[in-house]
């Protein structure tokens, strides 16, 4: 009986020796406090490094350019002077009877008035000064999808560190509860128990990992570099973002590219009501020229051709019937269209931005009530459950449900954290999230807004 009861004694110190190690790790088993752990210890790619890359690799930015380019092309172009034409002219080049006929070159101008060159060249700036405002976005939507990118790969290389974790804890509590089952201290369900935990903690450690691996896809995509090798991040995921919800809708109506790319649109509207006015002007065209005419002269003597002949020619076409009437309705309509479309624009900007200011705020609260109060009063209760056990105060599925629910509330508590970011992410980039979207074309500019699409997942909630 006596050396029953020592080797009882002996296999709960070896639980305890074995066992506590984990337990104590399992009071930081925060998401934050783990990536700022492995930050610190070793070094790894900083959200800043990251951008860089991407402003150097991401296409979109390239295509930005080029559509910048190819404005001012099109400025230059408009501005320029229609070419004049050259030509031979003749009449009665068969001669006749006495061997005649004239011929002869001549050269033709039209000259625009009305300045509508100046006008063509002033709607063609106000499309260079889209393209360009849409450049400024592409940048900020490259650098703002590398933010949400690196915080979603930010997060699961937290999620896989606590799962790894929360693995050993499982496998040290395996192990222990064989020992136990040895020397008559566990029973067989225990032991199936404790093993299936260890199974389940295993596969979730896979499962992370895949999904760190599908992240990381999605970072490698936006940066640009589609066969970066997966890497460690430089982060905090705690060290939560203060944003006013306010504040931060007023920068995004002041600031965003798309209310500047909607003003745009009407000076360039306005400018092409002006040109449409202006069409009715007519143009003038020039033609003159230089013949020589072999028609013989009656009555020379010596019988001699008629000679050199100068010619000039003007002309103007007279806007009797066609005032350009239409075309001008038609610009008026459009420049109302793009008046209404600055306000339609930040009517959008403002229905955007009302669900990720909510998702921002509701998220944050959500971990500073995980943080402050429920993991550590779950911790607590773990450990409080464990030494009762290793009392024999209390039973192994007790422990088990103690750790499943420290488990469930680690993951939601990083989930939560991923939320905050992202929809933080979002609004100080000013709802510009697709670092791979597509550059607007400059016969898409009257459409300055577009989808935002962010990876946010549902918030968990607090456990009642």
């Amino acid at each position: 009986m006596r050396r029953q009861t020592f080797w009882k004694y002996l296999l709960l110190i070896i639980f305890v020796g074995a066992l506590w190690p984990t337990v104590l790790a399992a009071q930081s088993v925060s998401a934050a406090g783990s990536t700022h752990e492995a930050s610190s210890q070793e070094p790894g790619l900083t959200l800043e490094q990251l951008q860089e890359m991407a402003l150097a690799n991401n296409p979109t930015l390239a295509q930005a350019k080029a559509g910048v380019r190819a404005a001012a092309g099109r400025s230059r172009q408009a501005g320029l002077w229609p070419n004049p034409t050259v030509g031979y002219t003749g009449d009665e080049i068969r001669g006749g009877s006495y061997g005649g006929g004239e011929h002869g070159a001549f050269v033709q101008q039209n000259v625009i008035l009305g300045g509508k060159l100046g006008v063509d060249r002033k709607i063609f700036d106000a499309e260079g000064k889209q393209a360009a405002a849409e450049a400024d976005e592409q940048r900020l939507r490259v650098e703002n999808g590398v933010r949400i990118a690196f915080y979603q790969s930010l997060a699961m290389q937290a999620m896989v560190e606590t799962r790894g974790r929360l693995r050993d804890i499982a496998k040290d509590a395996e192990e222990t509860t064989r020992q136990l089952f040895n020397v008559g201290q566990a029973d067989q369900p225990d032991v199936l128990e404790a093993d299936v935990e260890a199974d389940q903690d295993d596969l979730a450690v896979i499962t992370e990992e895949q999904e760190q691996q599908r992240a990381w896809s999605v970072l490698a995509a936006v940066v640009g570099k589609p066969d970066l090798p997966l890497a460690h991040l430089q982060g905090d995921l705690e060290k939560l973002p203060q944003v006013d919800a306010e504040q931060i809708l007023q920068t995004i109506l002041r600031d965003s590219p798309a209310v500047k790319i909607a003003q745009l649109g009407v000076t360039r509207a306005e400018a092409e009501m002006q040109r449409a006015q202006q069409e009715s002007i007519p143009d003038l065209f020039l033609r003159g020229g230089y013949s020589y005419s072999f028609e013989q002269l009656n009555g020379a003597v010596p019988p001699r051709a008629a000679g050199s002949e100068a010619f000039a020619e003007v002309g103007v076409n007279l806007p009797i019937f066609n005032r350009n009437q239409g075309n001008i309705a038609a610009a008026d309509a459009d420049r109302e269209r793009a008046k209404l479309e600055v306000q339609r624009v930040g009517l959008v900007l403002r229905q955007m931005a009302a669900p990720i200011v909510q998702n921002y705020a509701s998220s944050r609260a959500i971990a500073e009530r995980y943080k402050s109060r429920t993991l550590p009063n779950a911790r607590q209760a773990y450990e409080l459950y464990l030494r009762k056990y290793h009392e024999g105060a209390a039973a192994y599925p007790q422990v088990l449900i103690a750790q499943r629910t420290l488990v469930e509330l680690e993951t939601s508590y990083i989930n939560t954290l991923e939320n905050v970011w992202i929809n933080a992410a979002a609004l100080q980039g000013l709802l510009l999230t697709d670092g791979l979207d597509l550059p607007a074309a400059p016969n898409e500019m009257d459409r300055p807004v577009r989808e935002i699409n962010l990876p946010i997942t549902e918030n968990p909630g607090m456990r009642p």
